[in-house]
């Protein structure tokens, strides 16, 4: 269930204006006098998953005698990194075995919609992307494969662009079942890997 709305917009205001000041600039600067509430709306809407439960879109899950893999490649979703609160972006790939009950498509992109709205860091997202399917879902196996470019190693630090960070999350036959596992992979990544 959706938890109340609870995000701060004129604090996150009041620091943004401090922040734009600590960086030597003037917060009263004709281009800048709107940007602490574009910050706080834009805030608002990146974080928004913080204000929801994933679990909501698992809620309605239709009986099927379908026991094989179900799989949504390529979702793509925008997060941020907690360490840095710079954005990273990619694509998830879920997969998973039904055990008698499977879910509407677009349950599965809800899902990643609602975890990845919120600050953290790509492994948890992945885990906790899996850890729902296979509580909520109780399928027989979950695979979830992440895959992000991270602005905070691509604009800052290191600097190094067109780097990607892959992490997945096995659960179940994926885990416990090595051909299982292959044929989830070779269904991810099969067509694409030369």
């Amino acid at each position: 269930m959706n938890q109340p709305h609870s995000v701060d917009h004129a604090r996150i205001e009041r620091a943004v204006r401090e922040i734009l000041a600590a960086v030597g600039e003037d917060p009263d600067r004709e281009g800048l006098l709107e940007t602490p509430a574009r910050v706080a709306r834009m805030y608002a809407e990146m974080f928004s998953g913080l204000h929801q439960d994933p679990r909501v879109h698992l809620q309605k899950a239709f009986q099927e005698k379908y026991d094989e893999i179900v799989l949504v490649r390529d979702i793509a979703f925008n997060s941020v990194c907690e360490h840095h609160l710079l954005p990273f972006m990619g694509h998830a790939h879920i997969g998973y075995m039904p055990d008698g009950r499977v879910l509407g498509l677009s349950k599965l992109a809800r899902v990643v919609e609602a975890v990845s709205h919120r600050p953290q860091v790509q492994e948890r997202m992945t885990e906790q992307i899996a850890d729902l399917l296979e509580h909520d879902l109780g399928a027989k196996g979950v695979a979830v494969v992440v895959e992000a470019t991270h602005t905070c190693m691509t604009i800052r630090g290191v600097r190094k662009p067109g780097s990607l960070c892959v992490t997945s999350a096995m659960k179940g036959v994926f885990r416990s079942n090595v051909s299982s596992r292959a044929e989830v992979m070779s269904l991810i990544y099969g067509s694409r890997r030369q």
